[in-house]
């Protein structure tokens, strides 16, 4: 996942954006059932689900509570090598909201 998920950022480096989602995953592959329906399932073990897309691209992975240290250690170091293309924030609002004041 984190080898594919530097080709995204390589190749959206120059135009287009990255969206990364991480979520709690219980391991269901359906719904949850209705109210009245009894329900079968019950989760072993918290998981995060992280999803990845460029508009064209998915990737997604399932990390379980044993590793998400070691994969929130190559995550970030990944993140911070490829967060140089953010746009810097404006500061002529700020100067107008305290000159209005």
């Amino acid at each position: 996942f984190l080898t594919e998920l530097t080709r995204l950022f390589q190749k959206c480096r120059t135009t287009g954006s990255v969206v990364i989602t991480l979520k709690k995953y219980d391991g269901r592959t359906k719904p949850v059932p209705r109210k009245g329906h009894p329900e079968t399932y019950e989760p072993a073990d918290n998981k995060c689900l992280i999803r990845a897309s460029d508009g064209k691209t998915k990737i997604s992975t399932v990390v379980s509570t044993k590793e998400v240290i070691k994969f929130q250690m190559a995550y970030s170091n990944l993140l911070r090598a490829h967060m140089d293309g953010l746009k810097k924030k404006d500061k002529k609002s700020k100067s107008k909201k305290t000159k209005a004041t």
